[in-house]
């Protein structure tokens, strides 16, 4: 089985070309962090992987895609070979993409500076809920379940027996 998957940014605009059948083919590279740092600087440290991508994929990414944006690639490795202009054989390995996905809007992209953590929290929305009479409850009714017990909207009280417990 030959699969390579993945996650990561545009290290650079696409390139997208045509060849002499008109086929479109557009080659990039995605910088993935490796999930460690380095040992000797403490530095964490990336792998710069080449991808191809064939025909409406080449070209929406092509189109669509520029330096620095995040990008899913899923696709299948290839090797190949080549002889310079040197006369020197060169070998190649690349990840030829069957998949990708974009992982981010235009607007993000202005935002990937910030780290995902520093990121305020979205608001929890509570809505006080009267289960056993099916009503929302007023803030005073809210006020007195919570003090007395903070389970009180539940429902009713479920007695569970110690022959019930799996231990």
């Amino acid at each position: 089985m030959n699969k390579a998957i993945l996650i990561g940014r545009l290290t650079r605009d696409p390139e997208l070309r045509y060849t002499s059948s008109n086929r479109a083919v557009c080659q990039f590279t995605v910088a993935i962090d490796r999930p460690f740092t380095n040992q000797a600087s403490g530095q964490r440290e990336a792998d710069f992987i080449n991808v191809v991508a064939w025909d409406k994929t080449g070209e929406n990414v092509g189109k669509y895609m520029t330096k620095g944006r995040l990008i899913a690639v899923e696709g299948r490795i290839q090797t190949r070979n080549y002889e310079n202009n040197e006369g020197r054989r060169v070998y190649v390995t690349e990840v030829v993409a069957n998949n990708v996905q974009f992982l981010e809007s235009r607007n993000a992209q202005t935002m990937n500076n910030n780290s995902i953590n520093s990121m305020p929290e979205p608001p929890i929305e509570k809505t006080p809920y009267d289960f056993a009479n099916g009503s929302e409850k007023n803030e005073t009714e809210q006020t007195m379940d919570t003090e007395n017990d903070p389970f009180a909207s539940f429902g009713e009280q479920i007695e569970i027996s110690d022959n019930d417990l799996p231990f």
